[in-house]
């Protein structure tokens, strides 16, 4: 199920964070990082996503390079990992020379055979930015998916789609709940349901992290924990860097017309202008930045 990994031992704690890292970007890398502190996680693991549902127009880059762009993006990072567990779907009929079936990936698929992949020792967690998680009763079998593993949602930094970060001053309960699959509440957690979180803000406070605990309740009174990051104040888009991309091209190509000597073709070009400007290098690992201009990636 998870490709490149093994399963965790009886009571580690693993966090899943899919995307379609297109590309990964320093950003996924702080929100990663900021959950592996203050939860004590023993692995994250990253996930690049094969077909997203809510994009049937694809990545802007395939999923074999997005996948060597993770690989390359969590290197040396404690407790990192690729994983295969939301690689594009292969049909058992299609035959090993064509290609795969991009059938749409589910999140509530893919946490369900982690959870039996690794079982019920295994502290099992669902990490996402603020952006997917205001997105999150658009997902298939929406309401299922704070059950199948516990949430962790990293706060939009103020200057986003809201003024305030999640759960930050002036930011209601409502307004959380709200963005929640409809039948599901939110709760404050009360003490007797704070151990797990005592500890994490145990563990945040040694990393200066903070986190905010919640439950999650069903029109059966299930429930489920739910955790806020409040803190991040990292905001990076990865459809911002690849526009910065084009952009960077589209500038070196005009360029190289103006300067016709001596002559640089578009592709000449996009290899040495992507991704050139501080700006875009300022918002990628280095090792990322070199292999989307070594493959002339989003020109």
């Amino acid at each position: 199920m998870s490709g490149e990994l093994s399963a965790p031992q009886i009571g580690r704690r693993v966090a899943f964070f899919g995307g379609s890292f297109d590309p990964p970007h320093l950003g996924h890398l702080a929100i990663a990082r900021a959950a592996r502190d203050a939860f004590h996680l023993d692995r994250v693991l990253f996930a690049p996503v094969g077909a997203q549902p809510l994009k049937p127009e694809g990545s802007s880059a395939s999923f074999e390079d997005r996948l060597a762009m993770t690989r390359l993006a969590i290197e040396n990072e404690p407790g990192f990992e690729l994983s295969l567990a939301d690689a594009p779907k292969s049909s058992p009929a299609r035959s090993p020379q064509q290609p795969p079936d991009y059938s749409p990936n589910y999140t509530i698929d893919t946490l369900e055979g982690l959870r039996a992949e690794f079982g019920p020792a295994c502290a099992l967690y669902c990490l996402m930015g603020a952006d997917a998680f205001f997105g999150l009763r658009r997902w298939h079998r929406a309401a299922e998916i704070p059950y199948a593993a516990a949430l962790i949602v990293a706060s939009r930094p103020p200057g986003s789609r809201s003024q305030q970060p999640l759960d930050g001053p002036g930011q209601p309960l409502d307004e959380l709940t709200s963005a929640l699959p409809p039948g599901l509440a939110l709760e404050p957690a009360p003490d007797p349901e704070r151990n797990e979180s005592d500890r994490n803000q145990s563990g945040a406070n040694e990393s200066g992290i903070a986190v905010r605990a919640f439950v999650i309740v069903n029109p059966a009174g299930k429930r489920a924990p739910f955790y806020v990051l409040p803190g991040l104040d990292v905001e990076i888009s990865a459809s911002h860097i690849r526009d910065q991309i084009r952009d960077q091209l589209r500038e070196s190509t005009r360029e190289a017309i103006r300067k016709p000597a001596p002559p640089v073709s578009s592709i000449e070009a996009s290899r040495v202008a992507q991704p050139g400007s501080a700006a875009v290098k300022s918002m990628l690992p280095v090792a990322v930045a070199d292999y989307i201009r070594a493959n002339g990636l989003y020109r």
